[in-house]
C-alpha cells in the first residue's frame, strides 16, 4: 500500500440530530482517483467538506499527508476544490481566471505564464487565454475551473459533482479528459459523485456511503463484482434479483428455491438456511438455452432487441416476475457471425448462470 494522501481518523460530524459522518477511518493515497458515491443524504459532500475544511469534524482527526490538519481552515490546507457551478469570474479573462491563485501568491511574472499557459494546455483550452467567461461553453467553463485548481499543484483537488449540470455528452466527453488530466498531473483527486457509471469509469477505488456510513471501500471490480451487501448489490451497476429461501450450502455454493425451481449462487456473509434470501446476478453473466437443466428458470420473452454488438432481453417468470437480461458482447458478437438471429418475443426459454458469478443476500 503507497503513502496516504489523506487519513481520516474516526472522523464524526453531526448537524443537530443527523449524523453525516459515523465514525469515518479511511486512507486516500498519493496519487489516486478516489471517488466518494452515494445517494443524495449519503454524507459524502459532507466528508468532502471536512477534508477541505469548510467544515469542523465534532471528533477524530484528519491528516493531509504528514500533518494534522484537522483544527486548520480551509485556506490553510493545500487543497484545491472545483464546485458544480465553476465559481469563476465572469470579468476576467480566462488567463487571468486561471493565474488568479498565482497572482495572489504574488509569483513572478514568467511563472505565471508559463503555468497558466501549461494548465490551459492540459485542459486543451490553450487558445482561449484572451476569452471572458460569457463567450465559453459549460464544457469549456469547467475545463477552466479545473485549469485553476491544479495550477499551482495542490497536494489534493477536491471535485463536488463538477459534471452533474452538463450536458450528457459533454459529461462522457469531460470524463474522459478528466481521468487523463489525474493522470498527467498525479494530483490525488478526490471526486463526489451519485452518478454509479461516473465513479466505476474514473476511479482507481471507490468508497460507498449511506447515511453518513461507509459500507464499502475497494476497487471499481471488487464494488461491481463483490459487494458487501444487498445495499452495495442493488445501488451498483444493473442486477436482476429473484426472490426465494436458502435451502441448504456446501461451502459458499448455496442452493435457493425459487418457486418450484431451484437454482444456485455464492453466499454472502451469515445466511442462515431456510431464511429468505435475495439472489443477485448481473444481466452479463446470465444465459439463455433452448433446453431445461436441473439449476435453470423457465422464461417467457417479452422483449428483445437486437443492438448489435449484443442482444437485450426483457424476460418473465412463470410466477410473473419480470426482469432484464443483456447477453454478454461476446455471445451477440459470435451469434451474429455466424448468421444467428436474436431469440423471438412470445418463445420460451430456460435461464441459466454459474454460481460462482451470483450471489445470496440475507432478506434482512
Amino acid at each position: 500500500m503507497g503513502k496516504s494522501a489523506v487519513r481520516l481518523v474516526n472522523v464524526v460530524k453531526n448537524y443537530g440530530a443527523v449524523q453525516a459522518a459515523k465514525n469515518i477511518s479511511l486512507d486516500v493515497l498519493e496519487g489516486e482517483f478516489f471517488t466518494l458515491l452515494g445517494a443524495s443524504g449519503s454524507g459524502k459532500t459532507s466528508l468532502l467538506r471536512l477534508i477541505g475544511g469548510f467544515e469542523t469534524a465534532d471528533s477524530g482527526q484528519i491528516w493531509i499527508g504528514d500533518g494534522d490538519v484537522t483544527a486548520l481552515p480551509a485556506h490553510q490546507r493545500n487543497v484545491h476544490t472545483v464546485f458544480q457551478d465553476y465559481a469563476l469570474f465572469p470579468h476576467l479573462t480566462v488567463f487571468e481566471n486561471v493565474g488568479f491563485s498565482l497572482r495572489v501568491q504574488k509569483r513572478p511574472e514568467a511563472e505565471i505564464q508559463k503555468r497558466v499557459q501549461e494548465a490551459l494546455d492540459l485542459v486543451q483550452l490553450g487558445e482561449y487565454s484572451d476569452r471572458k467567461m460569457a463567450q465559453l461553453s459549460g464544457g469549456q467553463k469547467q475545463r477552466i475551473a479545473l485549469a485553476r485548481a491544479v495550477v499551482d499543484r495542490p497536494d489534493v483537488l477536491l471535485l463536488d459533482e463538477p459534471l452533474s449540470a452538463l450536458d450528457a455528452q459533454i459529461r462522457l466527453d469531460l470524463r474522459t479528459q478528466l481521468k487523463q488530466l489525474q493522470r498527467q498531473t498525479g494530483i490525488t483527486f478526490i471526486y463526489v459523485t451519485h452518478d454509479q457509471e461516473e465513479a466505476l469509469a474514473l476511479s482507481d477505488r471507490i468508497a460507498v456511503m449511506r447515511s453518513g456510513e461507509l459500507l464499502q471501500v475497494g476497487t471499481p471490480l471488487e464494488i461491481y463484482d463483490s459487494p458487501a451487501d444487498l445495499y452495495v448489490a442493488e445501488f451498483i451497476g444493473r442486477a436482476n434479483f429473484f426472490e426465494g429461501l436458502l435451502m441448504g450450502a456446501n461451502g459458499t455454493c448455496g442452493k435457493v428455491q425459487i418457486g418450484d425451481q431451484f437454482v444456485e449462487g455464492t453466499v454472502v456473509g451469515s445466511v442462515s438456511p431456510q431464511s429468505p434470501v435475495r439472489l443477485m446476478v448481473r444481466p452479463e453473466n446470465m444465459t439463455l438455452l433452448a433446453e431445461a437443466t436441473p439449476t435453470s428458470l423457465p422464461v417467457r420473452i417479452l422483449q428483445s432487441q437486437y443492438l448489435g454488438y449484443s442482444t437485450s432481453y426483457l424476460l418473465q417468470l412463470g410466477e410473473g416476475q419480470s426482469l432484464d437480461l443483456q447477453h454478454p458482447t461476446f455471445h451477440a458478437l459470435e451469434l451474429r457471425r455466424r448468421g444467428s438471429l436474436p431469440r423471438g418475443e412470445g418463445e420460451t426459454a430456460y435461464l441459466t448462470w454459474d454460481w460462482s458469478e451470483a450471489l445470496i443476500f440475507s432478506k434482512g
